[in-house]
């Protein structure tokens, strides 16, 4: 079993910058992949960004390729999602989720955090 909790989320202007964070605990966490998602109101969940705890490059959604930056520390079992130049259009609740997938491949069991409001004003 994981537990993810989020938090970090807010009212930006736009240009602005966020960093969302997500706790996870579990015993076996080192062996999952970690995404964050988004979901607009009215829209469906989306993809935002994928990293494993084993290390190699995050995978991002083009929409937000260049602006957002995922990492993660294995120390305090915990991942962060750095949002830069933020846009109207990155207004969401952001998800955490956990699965043992590979970094573009979602296996489930999946876990998801209860989710953080990302609010960019323009």
């Amino acid at each position: 079993q994981v537990q993810l909790v989020e938090s970090g989320g807010g009212l930006v202007q736009a240009g602005g910058s966020l960093r969302l964070s997500c706790a996870a605990s579990g015993r076996t966490i080192s062996s999952y992949t970690m995404r964050w998602f988004r979901q607009a109101p009215g829209k469906e969940r989306e993809f935002v960004a994928a990293i494993k705890w084993s290390g190699g490059a995050p995978y991002y959604a083009d929409s937000v390729k260049g602006r957002f930056t995922m990492s993660g520390d294995n120390a305090k079992n915990t991942v962060y999602l750095q949002m830069n130049s933020l846009k109207p259009e990155d207004t969401a609740v952001y998800y955490c989720e956990a699965d043992r997938g590979l970094l573009r491949t979602i296996t489930p069991p999946r876990y998801w955090g209860p989710g953080t409001q990302v609010t960019v004003s323009s």
